[in-house]
């Protein structure tokens, strides 16, 4: 099984074109239609489905900017299960600071504490997203940066990015009470 990229024959990378990609999607879609090979022989008919399994999980994967993140740190062994996936510790603190304000809240509930916590992670997922731009939209041609630290760096994005999530989750579980 080719890698996803390769598959639909574009280059690795984090910003896509999503319309070509969408127009290769349904391209590849007809092409490996099962009914079109309803008589060919058994291992042709196999092919052809791995063909189209393969046409939608690449779709569905690359269509995604969050999914196709994460699918490219994965080609590159970088979300490896119990691999090194830890963050910067003036960052850790930072959200230590904010679930520890959250978890006062569950006990003493202030509306406007909470919308300030809430305004600081969207400035903080804010700084992340600007952070980060220049590197998505030059990979892989980055001047001062390898690939590697390029990748490192999208990691770091992607971890701290998840870490906020949640954060921004228990926030929207507070506010609605449930």
């Amino acid at each position: 099984m080719s890698n996803y990229f390769e598959f639909y024959n574009i280059p690795e990378s984090f910003l896509l074109d999503e319309k070509a990609l969408k127009s290769t999607y349904y391209k590849l879609s007809r092409a490996y239609h099962p009914d079109f090979f309803a008589n060919e022989p058994q291992e042709k008919q196999q092919e052809i489905l791995q063909l189209s399994t393969q046409n939608t999980n690449a779709y569905r994967t690359l269509s995604d900017p969050d999914l196709r993140m994460q699918y490219i740190l994965k080609e590159h062994g970088l979300l490896e299960e119990g691999g090194k996936n830890e963050l910067p510790s003036d960052f850790l603190m930072e959200m230590m600071d904010l679930n520890e304000e959250l978890m006062e809240l569950e006990f003493d509930f202030d509306a406007a504490k909470l919308h300030e916590i809430g305004e600081k992670s969207s400035g903080v997922m804010a700084e992340l997203e600007n952070d980060i731009l220049p590197v998505l939209q030059r990979y892989p041609e980055l001047h001062g940066l390898t690939k590697e630290e390029a990748l490192q760096e999208v990691k770091t994005y992607y971890l701290k990015k998840k870490y906020l999530l949640r954060i921004q989750e228990s926030i929207a579980k507070l506010a609605t009470g449930s």
